[in-house]
This record gives C-alpha cells, structure tokens and sequence, in this order.
C-alpha cells in the first residue's frame, strides 16, 4: 500500500496495524502502547490522505473508509501526534508547507467574519438544537473550558468553579454594576453573576436557540429584571458598562477584526471598568486552525497566538492588568465531554446520524489531544481603562473565591 510505506517512515513510536480491503495486515512502529488497528475500505483513494491528511483522513473516518478495529480514535490520534516530529520532516510535509504558504490569502478570506457570516457561522454549530448540548454538557450547559482544581472535581464542580474564578477577576463587590456577557451562550455565566453579585446584566449571543433558552432559564429563576439576552453582534451594542466579560467567544472574531473587537471594549467600557476575556489559544507562534475544525465544526474560527492578542491591545489602548494561562484545564474539561458523548451515543445517533456521531467523537477527541500535546491552551486577560482600576496585588481575587464556595451554586434548571 502506498499509505503503508508512507506511515513506515512516518510511524516509529506506538502500534499502528493497517488492514487493507483484501484482510492483509501490516504492523508498523515499536510495538508498544498505544496500539491501534484501523481497516482500510478497498474503494478509498489513499493518495488523498497523502496530499492533506487533517482534512482526508477525517473525512474517511466520518465516512466509514477508515475503521477502527482495535483501540480508539484516541488512540490513533495520540499515535499520529507523537510521531508528528517525523511527518513534518518528511518530502510531503515540505510540500504541504509550500501550499499553506500560497493559501494564505485564502485563510485571511475564511477569517473575515462580517455581522452576516459572524451568524452563519454560530447557527452552523450552536444552533444544532439543545438537545445535542443536553446530552454531554453539565447541568449549568457550560460549553467552555472548567477549571480543575483538583483530579477529583467532578464537571459540574469545575464548571462552577471556572464562573467563580472569572467572577473574581471582574472585583463585583461594587453594589449595582451593569455587566455586558459579549457571547452568552446558555445563560450560565450571566445568571451566575446576577446570584451572587446582585448585577444587572445584558447578554449577547448569535445563536437563536441559545437567546431563547436563556431567557427562559433567567424567567425561571425570576431574575428577568435584571438579567437580559438579545440576539445581537458585539459590534451593535450602544450602552457602556462597568463590566465586560466574554468566555469562549474570541475564537470566533478572526484575525482581522482582533483591532475591531478591542477598539470595541474599549468603547463599551466605562472608564473605571474591568473586562474579562476568557479564550482558547496557542503557546507557539500563530498558526492555522485544523481544516477539519474549520470546515465542519467551527466555520470561520481562530485560535490566536497571545502574541497576536497583546499586539491588538496594546494599540486599542488598553491595559492589561492581569494574564493567567491555564493549561490542561480544557484537556480534562474535553475528556469528561467525550465520556458523556459516548455514553449518550445511541440517543445522539438517533437524533442525527451515525457519521454525525463518528465527526463529534473525531472533534472532542482531537481537540482534547491538541491540548495535551499540541500547544494549546486558554488564556485569561483582565483588561482596564486606567492602571489604578484594580487593586495592586491579586488577594481580592482569592477572598471573593473563598467567599463564594458551594453551596453557593447557583440553580440550575
């Protein structure tokens, strides 16, 4: 097989077993863990995985043209990116190298996210229906990274303690506080703050089962004079705010409107305000997104290098006041998901399809790797106005975690 000879070079640490669709088997790499057996279908066109294999080996795996028959997903892809040292030596990967080059103009067009395609974009993936989200998610719907604090925190604990310590960041001992959520989701956040700080908040979200699902979340727990969510893009908000907090939505702005959305927070914040941006993004040197993330999970994202985020801060004029990364916090955040997912298979493949079940396993799983061992990672940057908006030192951000310890969860519906 051409695909044998090419993992050959490629392949030299774990088990990989190829069957081709005549049953022959071929063993390739050192023979020890993590193994993985994987059947090639006799109609798949190997020389495609060979020009792009993020985008067509996904593809086949969705397709059912690679099948995992011992082992896991995970596994295969944990084979593939401890080996990925040798692939980027390879002839192949110069290449490919050559061709990202010549396409970079192209990825600048898939970053451009307009009020319209900003839409499109969030409708392709949030708007799936709730049910989906139901089904791995925790009982507050927090689709962002938790924060472990300990191995034995359960998802529901971590996820609680990822609003509290965002929450400490943002100083609401303030009594009254206005608070803009740029990207709302389910309402977690928002209805989070209104609890235990007694804020009034606006939320802003593109997606239309997310707007009306927090409404009738911030109904139930009667905060609905306090706690809003519109369907509305950033770039149309009008009011100012004392507080500006926005989790998991950054990803989606695109590298071109990185100025935009800052001269924005600038705008937005009143001039004694704190924001809180909370987001995915790269230890090393900017780079793109996987083809497979863009094109069938996340259209139009972007995962920025802190690089890149500091140098459209530092000309909007902001101050960053504080920066926290946190590591493995989504790796594990990624793992309980996946675990949910899986148990909730069967429900998930009847709402959709089976190939809509083996995409989802491919995205949870790769992105959960590409957290351990591919330089991913979420930041935290606190931003100001004015450098004396904050206390000098961090210790109101511990006092107000220790003051807002369970059982101060907030209820969910």
């Amino acid at each position: 097989m051409l695909l044998e000879r090419f993992l050959r070079q490629i392949v030299r640490q774990g088990t990989l077993t190829l069957v081709d669709g005549r049953g022959r088997r071929r063993q390739l790499g050192d023979g020890d863990t993590p193994r993985c057996t994987v059947r090639i279908a006799p109609d798949l066109r190997e020389f495609r995985l060979l020009i792009s294999p993020p985008i067509f080996l996904a593809e086949a795996l969705m397709d059912g043209k690679v099948s995992i028959e011992e082992g896991s997903i995970g596994d295969l892809l944990e084979i593939l990116l401890r080996n990925y040292q040798h692939l980027e030596r390879h002839p192949i990967a110069r290449i490919a190298r050559i061709a990202r080059t010549i396409g970079r103009q192209g990825r600048r067009l898939q970053q451009y996210n307009p009020l319209h395609r900003a839409r499109q974009n969030v409708a392709h993936h949030y708007d799936l229906g709730n049910e989906l989200y139901d089904l791995f998610l925790d009982d507050d719907r927090q689709y962002s990274c938790a924060y472990f604090e300990t191995p034995d925190d359960t998802l529901e604990d971590a996820q609680f303690k990822k609003k509290r310590h965002i929450a400490a960041k943002l100083l609401l001992d303030v009594p009254g506080l206005s608070v803009l959520d740029i990207g709302s989701g389910w309402g977690g956040m928002a209805l989070y703050l209104a609890q235990a700080a007694g804020c009034t908040v606006e939320g802003l979200t593109l997606s239309t089962e997310q707007q009306a699902r927090s409404s009738e979340r911030a109904a139930t727990a009667s905060l609905s004079d306090r706690v809003h969510f519109h369907l509305r893009d950033y770039r149309e908000e009008t009011r100012t705010f004392d507080r500006i907090v926005s989790v998991g939505m950054f990803e989606h702005v695109g590298k071109r409107h990185y100025r935009e959305f800052f001269d924005k927070i600038k705008h937005l914040l009143n001039d004694d305000g704190v924001c809180l941006l909370h987001s995915v993004g790269r230890f090393d040197e900017p780079a793109p997104v996987n083809p497979f993330i863009r094109k069938y999970i996340f259209p139009g994202t972007d995962i920025p290098a802190l690089s890149e985020v500091m140098a459209a801060v530092e000309k909007s004029g902001l101050f960053a006041t504080d920066i926290e990364v946190l590591r493995l916090h989504y790796a594990e955040t990624l793992s309980h998901w996946r675990a949910r997912f899986n148990q909730n298979r069967d429900r998930i493949a009847a709402l959709y399809d089976e190939r809509f079940c083996r995409m989802w396993d491919l995205y949870l799983t790769s992105c959960e790797l590409g957290f351990r061992y591919s330089g991913l990672m979420v930041f935290q940057i606190q931003l100001t106005k004015q450098l004396d908006a904050v206390p000098r030192v961090r210790d109101y951000m511990v006092d107000w975690e220790r003051a807002q310890t369970p059982p101060q969860m907030p209820a969910h519906e």
